[in-house]
């Protein structure tokens, strides 16, 4: 028996390691393609999209000698509007989890946008995001307070939702625009984990923990944890959430904290009685209004192209996950 368990171990442990080198390949052959291609960026004309739409829409509506003028119509208006250097509108969209993984295409789509913007240009951000990591969220505000600092009129638009972390995205826009029954709000940190301490000690199993540092570790997934871990940590958070109410004092003044930093999230409506937001409206309504007025690109910059590059970073993602269990996030 214990041969045949033996055995079985170096099968399992060959397995695992074959698994580790796998991955660990994937993951440096999809950096390696990353930084030989860089970033890659689209742009789509959303003002000549839309009028294509509505042009194709037009020709079933009328009849024959009337569609014939129309598109004659369209040819002259196309041909001033490509005329028109006036000023341009930028659209990007930030779609967040929890660990803000679109910063990194963000911060490539605000570079292009700063390398190319003239005075009097303005960003539209279509936000969507329940929030996650601080410091990742962080980092996406950031990105988008380079838009406001190069005085470009930064707008946040809010289809969904944009709570905690995605909130704190939001605030940095000079304007806040959200559909009637967004989420928004939800001003407030929270931190869990679970704890097995007790399922292991009923299976006489121990776990030992070393750290140099009083607070190198407050609660843990395996450790007892004790009332001054518990009690540090909870410091840590009201840390986290003063800073936080700080960044949206900065930002938004009109606002009552005592009210509204409560951690709850309210609905457009409620948000705009609250001064959370600044007024009722869709993104599209928002875009296309601007189409009217001049042109409206939008820039993506794409996602790593080949499977490998998709491959490793789908790996990188989940090894981040097992590494980076119990970080605090906005709630």
């Amino acid at each position: 028996m214990l041969t045949h368990y033996l055995l079985f171990l170096a099968k399992t442990a060959t397995v695992v390691l074959a698994l580790l080198i796998l991955a660990g390949g994937v993951i440096y052959l999809s950096r390696k393609g990353a930084r030989q291609r860089g970033p890659r960026i689209q742009v789509t004309d959303l003002r000549a999209q839309y009028r294509r739409n509505g042009f194709l829409v037009e020709q079933h509506r009328l009849d024959k000698a009337s569609a014939k003028a129309a598109a004659k119509a369209r040819k002259r208006r196309e041909k001033e509007e490509a005329a028109d250097m006036g000023d341009c509108t930028f659209v990007l969209d930030f779609k967040g989890d929890l660990r803000a993984s679109a910063v990194t295409n963000l911060r490539d789509e605000v570079s292009a946008i700063l390398d190319a913007a003239r005075p009097g240009d303005r960003v539209l951000v279509r936000l969507d995001s329940g929030g996650g990591m601080v410091n990742a969220y962080g980092l996406a505000a950031a990105q988008l307070l380079r838009l406001r600092e190069a005085q470009l009129q930064l707008i946040v638009l809010v289809d969904q939702v944009a709570a905690s972390g995605g909130y704190l995205m939001a605030v940095t826009a000079h304007e806040i625009v959200a559909s009637p029954f967004a989420l928004v709000g939800s001003i407030g940190v929270v931190a869990q984990i679970p704890n097995f301490h007790r399922w292991l000690r009923e299976r006489h199993i121990d776990f030992e923990q070393f750290t140099a540092g009083k607070y190198k570790r407050t609660v843990t997934l395996f450790g007892e944890n004790t009332d001054a871990g518990r009690q540090k940590l909870r410091e840590e958070l009201e840390d986290i959430h003063s800073l936080f109410r700080h960044f949206v004092t900065e930002y938004r003044p009109q606002l009552d904290l005592e009210r509204v930093a409560t951690g709850e999230a309210w609905l457009g409506i409620r948000a705009k009685e609250l001064g959370l937001v600044d007024r009722l409206a869709t993104s599209d309504a928002v875009i296309q209004e601007a189409a009217r007025r001049g042109r409206v690109l939008a820039v993506h910059a794409q996602s790593p192209g080949s499977w490998t590059q998709r491959l490793g970073l789908r790996a990188q993602q989940a090894w981040d996950g097992l590494i980076g269990a119990g970080n605090h996030l906005p709630s």
